[in-house]
């Protein structure tokens, strides 16, 4: 049965629920924090939540057939059901760290192992939504190589989720088992904070923070004139408030107090206002960095960093910094890359195919990255390392082919591609075969991606 914890250097590290003693380095399983049946409650009632949302109108004809009595019983019977739920859910979870790799056992009918290795880790962010911070909570995601979907533990105390990742990072760096829980948190040194107020202003000048206002002020009153049904203006007015909000409020919620700092595990990022996120952007796994730059930035000299990192959901890396700034970390990101200063655009003829905006199409090729812009209003900027070039594609549609023109597709190992659009059949051609022969070379004198090495 469960002890009360396990003690290391003066730490509870969590409930002890087992070991295989007749191994010579005993494994011991241990549960998730005893908060976490409250969130794992939540399923049932998002469950009846969720058929409630999909049929509004017979939502509201069983409603109102509803007695005091009836509604007294259904509460009776879902919320112990709930809390049942909860219980058993966190009851039949463990997790262990053995000498090389973490186990994760979850399941109550269904029982599933998942078996992470240590080494094919290369990140592990800790996020805690507001109630989380209020337990003294944490929960752990695992980036892994070679998988879309993230493994986590939710949730456990606030210290122990802490030192649980600075010895899963010191595993995976290489570190010996017995030593790997005296490394320690890695040091940080800051290289970016994001003041409150210039992410403030940076929301508001932003074209979607308008566009998706716009759209949720003026299309509930047509639908209204139109159908006269409240459930239509309901169903189609929430999600449009819920996009204004989260376009605005929600992402000044979501990227205040943004820092970066850099360690020996990566670039490290720390933000939210409400929910604290502290994530990493693994060494050697950052596929593609783009620069965006919308039209009401320009005048303050702003611009927002981006990223496609192969296995992980980390993409903001900047929200709003002045641009020699941003290029100072983007340095740190790509090692040895300067973002060029300017870019070659498309023949004049290519103005046939895409009038106007074929002029905020743009490409260039340094010895490091291949580079390619797109956009007027909102103008982006895409830097691929040419080791993480995984292919290269030519290709033309008909008026292309009429107006002598091609677009060069370049295809990154996080399942993005890079578009260098109308730019010259022969010039396309030749950056064709160039860039194949560059991807090659660059491949093969990368670095390994490896940590605190």
């Amino acid at each position: 049965m469960s002890a009360p914890g396990v003690e290391r250097d003066g730490e509870e590290v969590g409930p002890e629920v087992g070991q295989d003693v007749g191994a010579e380095n005993p494994v011991i399983e241990h549960r998730l924090h005893p908060v976490t049946p409250l969130r794992r409650a939540w399923a049932p009632i998002a469950v009846i939540f969720g058929w409630a949302m999909h049929d509004p109108d017979g939502t509201q004809r069983q409603l109102s057939r509803l007695t005091t009595t009836t509604l007294l019983i259904a509460l009776a019977v879902v919320v112990p059901a709930a809390a049942l739920y909860g219980f058993l859910s966190w009851w039949f979870t463990h997790f262990s760290v053995t000498g090389t790799e973490l186990r994760i056992r979850t399941g109550l009918v269904f029982r599933r192992t998942a078996h992470i290795r240590l080494e094919r880790i290369q990140a592990i962010d800790v996020t805690q939504p507001l109630l989380a911070r209020v337990a003294g909570v944490a929960k752990l995601k695992l980036d892994v190589v070679g998988t879309d979907k993230k493994d986590e533990l939710a949730y456990l105390g606030e210290a122990h989720a802490r030192a649980l990742r600075a010895e899963l990072l010191a595993r995976a760096a290489g570190f010996e088992p017995d030593s790997a829980h005296e490394v320690g948190e890695a040091p940080v040194r800051q290289l970016l904070h994001v003041p409150a107020g210039v992410l403030a202003v940076s929301v508001v000048l932003s074209g979607a923070t308008w566009a998706t206002l716009v759209g949720a002020v003026v299309v509930p009153p047509v639908l209204w004139f139109a159908t006269h049904s409240v459930w239509t203006v309901l169903a189609t007015a929430l999600p449009l408030f819920g996009a204004a909000g989260a376009s605005s409020v929600g992402r000044f919620v979501g990227e205040y107090d943004w820092t970066v700092g850099e360690s020996p595990d990566g670039l490290r990022i720390d933000h939210g206002l409400l929910d604290r996120a502290h994530e990493t952007v693994p060494p050697g796994r950052v596929q593609t960095v783009r620069i965006v730059e919308p039209l009401l930035w320009r005048r303050r000299g702003w611009v927002r960093v981006e990223l496609d990192v192969a296995g992980s959901s980390n993409s903001v890396l900047v929200p709003v910094a002045p641009r020699a700034v941003a290029e100072g970390v983007i340095e740190r990101v790509l090692p040895g890359v300067t973002v060029p200063r300017s870019l070659d655009r498309p023949p004049r003829r290519a103005g046939w195919c895409v009038p106007f905006w074929w002029r905020g199409y743009g490409l260039a090729v340094t010895d490091s990255v291949f580079v390619a812009r797109h956009g007027l209003l909102r103008r982006s900027v895409s830097l691929v390392p040419h080791a993480k070039v995984q292919s290269v594609r030519l290709a033309q549609g008909p008026w292309e082919r009429h107006k002598g023109l091609a677009d060069v597709h370049v295809d990154t190992g996080a399942n993005k591609t890079v578009t260098a659009r109308l730019r010259d059949a022969d010039e396309a051609a030749r950056l064709l075969a160039a860039q194949a022969d560059r991807s090659r070379t660059g491949r093969k004198e990368a670095l390994p991606d490896r940590w605190m090495a």
